[in-house]
């Protein structure tokens, strides 16, 4: 079974394999308005006291550190803007988490 990990843990693994500073990390990762995140701020985020704030942030962590961004985004308990600012069904919605849920939950599809 798959060890669970929580984004700032993710962060920090990926951060340490690159072998990346907190403040080397901090300065490759941009807000919105183009400045770097500060290294308390990532401190923060990689011992989960806060979660990325913005779309950006997690586009940023999933470049910088080659992670998927989909998995960031479940891992920040997010959805993606592109997904989330459609007009959809609420059905389909429906439908998709149930498909999302028994993917993540049947016994017959664990990787390992």
């Amino acid at each position: 079974m798959a060890e669970k990990q929580t984004f700032g843990q993710l962060i920090a693994n990926a951060r340490k394999k690159k072998g990346l500073s907190q403040k080397e990390l901090a300065g490759k990762i941009k807000k919105d308005d183009g400045d770097p995140i500060t290294p308390q701020y990532l401190n923060d985020i990689e011992h989960d006291r806060r979660k990325p704030g913005s779309p950006q942030l997690i586009g940023e962590f999933s470049r910088v550190l080659g992670l998927e961004r989909y998995m960031l985004y479940f891992l920040a308990g997010q959805v993606p803007d592109d997904i989330r600012s459609r007009s959809v069904d609420l059905d389909k919605v429906s439908e998709a988490f149930a498909v999302f849920r028994r993917t993540l939950t049947d016994k017959n599809n664990k990787r390992s």
